[in-house]
């Protein structure tokens, strides 16, 4: 018995003004080695005005930024993920404290936090990992960008013990419901959305979508990864936000493109971009 074969709907037939904003993507991936300058632009006719790449520490983004460097569009992002918080050592810590300080394309500190889906890190390391990077983006004066996988309540309690209430952190990927929803806006923080809304059995995630205030939504791929319908289990990219935003514009009973826009507009005040074209 066959497959039932899936829809693939260009993304550039559902393009939106040029106002959206990728909050956090992977595009220094090999997995876009072959054709990452046809992903920037196929991103550019649907509507995204920028994207942020993110550096999973300093040596990927010294080896990564050349990649974008007449791409003015790719904003950076740069933190040691949870899964490698050995690798959070005083010596790649003075690195990146170092490229904040030159680089003014590097945005915010992330993504940091807390993982405990994968057993690569013991999470006492994960811990001092996060605080360590916590001090950093106050010493560079930069946003944090928080990655949570199976550890809210751990992480939330981390961020709050440390004074984080009413900095400007960015929940990335959100997954979750409404109540963790409410408990992160209570601190004053921001949450970006990620391709799984658009999936089926996501009413919880959908329900919290509604919920959250205008001036606090973003939007995101975490390219390659989390691809939405009707691209699920594909390579991810920029130009699915398309997808995404539909799907949440449909959970607020909200128009796509004016939801599409002052999420836009949010990731610009949040990272302080330049303004869209």
């Amino acid at each position: 018995m066959s497959k039932k074969s899936v829809d693939r709907i260009d993304p550039l037939s559902l393009a939106l003004p040029l106002a959206g904003v990728d909050s956090h993507a992977h595009l220094d991936g090999q997995e876009f080695d072959a054709d990452r300058d046809a992903v920037l632009e196929r991103a550019h006719a649907a509507g995204v005005a920028q994207v942020g790449n993110v550096f999973l520490g300093p040596d990927e983004y010294h080896a990564g930024r050349g990649l974008f460097e007449a791409r003015p569009e790719v904003f950076f992002l740069m933190g040691i993920h949870p899964c490698d918080g050995q690798k959070c050592t005083q010596q790649r810590l003075e690195a990146m404290r170092a490229a904040f300080a030159a680089d003014a394309r590097l945005k915010a500190v992330g993504e940091i936090g807390l993982d405990f889906y994968w057993p690569d890190c013991p999470r006492e390391i994960q811990y001092e990992a996060l605080r360590t990077q916590l001090a950093l983006a106050r010493a560079v004066e930069r946003p944090v960008v928080i990655h949570c996988r199976e550890a809210e309540e751990e992480t939330l309690m981390t961020l709050e013990a440390e004074g984080f209430a009413g900095y400007p952190l960015l929940w990335h990927c959100f997954g979750q419901g409404p109540d963790t929803a409410r408990r992160i806006l209570r601190n004053g923080w921001h949450i970006s959305i990620p391709g799984p809304v658009t999936y089926k059995a996501n009413d919880a995630l959908r329900e919290a979508v509604a919920l959250i205030p205008a001036d606090r939504l973003l939007l995101e791929t975490d390219a390659p990864y989390l691809a939405p319908l009707p691209w699920r289990g594909k390579r991810n990219e920029p130009a699915f936000t398309v997808f995404t935003v539909r799907a949440m514009a449909e959970a607020r009973g909200e128009n796509a493109a004016d939801l599409w826009r002052a999420c836009g507009d949010n990731a610009r005040r949040f990272f302080g971009l330049t303004a869209a074209v």
